[in-house]
């Protein structure tokens, strides 16, 4: 199987600090994920002044303030993403951002950003999905607060406009922070799969690590989680994030789940060859058997080692004449 991607969304949780980001980039980094990503936007292109915030913006908060003002704090400055794209280099991860409007995505390919993450709020953007599909590049649509129309329609705008079916990966998602594990409902990754014919995977915005583990082994392409440095600090999305060494674990647990998952060819493996003796069976003599003497259900049995005849051969040595004596224990030959 290939390789499942392991996106580390920073997100907004450097708090407009460039050094908090460049931290961040070095946790993802240690941590052994192959993404670290960012948020591409502006204030005046993203939200109205008079938009309200989210109720987990506002709980996870300590600031009172607009949804625009807190946007407008949290922006990734410009200037900043050419920095952080080297830093990203420089310690072995590969840079990351989500744009959030038209020239964002624009901004970002200049930058040669590599692929291109559709957040959840732009699945029914129509202008920035037609955007989107002008790059022809790989692309991951998150598909939080959709049905799967509205995961139709927007497939639909992407090939319609020239992304082709083979580039995209369609993540499931509950958008939500922290996400209720009760609609989690990761089966819905077999549907994407099964109704649009695309590689999927899963942004997880649940507390802990099991659920993208679990993601992981239901055959997610591609996982995505939220990291910061510490959930104590303030800000919308810290305390629905993994901290540190829990994003490690989670990286180590989905590479060992992708050595379990192998390749799914049913095989007698390696290490199993040295137990197949001592676990199987073979076709023994039940008590003294002379030469000349008919091996009957009575006079023989099945037992371990599997060192001689197996006892699927039981059938075709039953009624054969013993062609020599046969101690008890003895495993009987034909």
């Amino acid at each position: 199987m290939q390789r499942i991607k392991i996106i580390a969304e920073a997100g907004v949780n450097h708090n407009g600090s460039l050094e908090i980001a460049k931290r961040l980039i070095e946790v993802a980094a240690k941590a052994g994920a192959d993404y670290v990503k960012f948020q591409t936007f502006t204030a005046n292109e993203l939200v109205t002044e008079s938009a309200n915030r989210a109720d987990y913006q506002i709980r996870n908060s300590s600031i009172v303030e607009s949804q625009f003002q807190m946007i407008q704090r949290l922006e990734l400055k410009r200037e900043h993403h050419q920095i952080l794209i080297d830093y990203a280099h420089q310690c072995g991860i590969k840079f990351l951002s989500t744009a959030f409007d038209v020239g964002g995505l624009g901004f970002l390919d200049s930058l040669g950003v590599e692929l291109i993450k559709i957040p959840s709020g732009e699945i029914t953007n129509y202008l920035y999905l037609k955007a989107v599909a002008s790059y022809k590049k790989k692309i991951i649509l998150s598909t939080g607060m959709s049905t799967l129309s509205d995961v139709e329609a927007a497939l639909s705008v992407l090939l319609n406009f020239g992304s082709r079916r083979e580039d995209i990966t369609i993540l499931h998602c509950t958008t939500e922070y922290p996400a209720p594990i009760e609609e989690v409902n990761l089966s819905v990754m077999n549907t994407l799969k099964a109704s649009f014919g695309v590689e999927v995977g899963y942004s997880d915005h649940t507390m802990g690590i099991a659920v993208p583990i679990s993601a992981a082994a239901l055959g997610a392409s591609v996982i995505e989680k939220h990291f910061t440095l510490d959930r104590g600090m303030d800000g919308p999305d810290h305390k629905a994030s993994l901290e540190p060494e829990e994003l490690l674990l989670m990286v180590e647990s989905i590479r060992l789940v992708e050595k379990a998952l192998g390749d799914g060819i049913k095989r007698v493996t390696a290490s199993e060859l040295k137990n197949m003796q001592i676990a199987r069976k073979s076709l023994v003599a039940n008590m003294r058997i002379k030469k000349g003497e008919f091996f009957t259900p009575l006079n023989v049995t099945i037992k371990r080692p599997g060192l001689g005849i197996s006892p699927m051969r039981y059938d075709e040595v039953i009624g054969k004449v013993a062609n020599r004596d046969f101690d008890v224990d003895e495993l009987i030959e034909i």
